[in-house]
């Protein structure tokens, strides 16, 4: 059910209690996730901010090609590994896998990590990417 003001009844519901419990959560090893869904979520924002402290990190650098596109999926992927494992040692099996919490939320942390890693690149080393060009 979609209220007036555009909202649904799912976001609605949702309160900054609930956030905070589930922040609460998430910083505290080996807790007790009720709700799958809240343990994902926090899988799938904690790798958009990834994906962006990385992107940062390898334009100031400055990498790119292969490398870094290798090393940003063996962070990211390495990350969530043992958050999942180590940190939190939950049991994969019964989120569908290793494979299924690796994949929550990647190909949209890896478009974070692009576009940020691109913009950092550029707006640092535009004179050397402009010799390189020329030359």
């Amino acid at each position: 059910m979609v209220h007036k003001s555009g909202t649904s009844d799912r976001t609605s519901k949702v309160k900054p209690s609930h956030t905070a419990a589930v922040w609460n959560l998430a910083i505290r090893p080996n807790s007790e996730w009720a709700e799958k869904d809240d343990f994902l979520d926090v899988v799938y924002w904690a790798r958009q901010v990834l994906g962006i402290i990385i992107g940062i990190v390898m334009g100031i650098i400055p990498l790119k090609g292969f490398v870094a596109l290798a090393l940003f999926a063996l962070l990211n992927c390495g990350a969530v590994y043992l958050y999942s494992t180590s940190f939190q040692s939950i049991d994969e099996e019964s989120y569908g896998g290793m494979w299924e919490l690796l994949k929550e939320g990647f190909m949209t942390s890896f478009a974070c990590f692009l576009v940020t890693w691109i913009i950092f690149y550029t707006g640092i080393h535009f004179d050397s990417v402009i010799v390189e060009k020329s030359i």
